[in-house]
């Protein structure tokens, strides 16, 4: 492997933000920070890993997730909130 295709060290946990206790990946949205999203963020929800996370809030313990493949008059995707225990981390 050549010096310029080498990869990058991981970041160490000082490098990265911390998680805020609500976060969406909607650049629109008031609770989408871009430097949290530089790095790889992982959602527990009851225990269980799940991708299709939209937001989130680890206080009032709900995630919104797409409801299936409906969108609204905007092509945005329908999204239904999920209620339980919710765990933010970096992977």
């Amino acid at each position: 492997m050549t010096e310029s295709t080498a990869s990058q060290p991981a970041p160490s946990p000082a490098d990265r933000p911390a998680l805020p206790d609500r976060l969406s990946v909607d650049p629109r949205s008031k609770f989408h920070l871009p430097a949290v999203f530089e790095h790889a963020i992982g959602i527990r929800f009851n225990d269980k890993e799940r991708f299709d996370v939209e937001e989130y809030c680890v206080s009032e313990g709900w995630v919104k997730v797409p409801a299936g493949k409906t969108v609204d008059r905007k092509g945005q995707p329908l999204l239904i909130t999920l209620k339980g225990r919710v765990e933010a981390f970096y992977r």
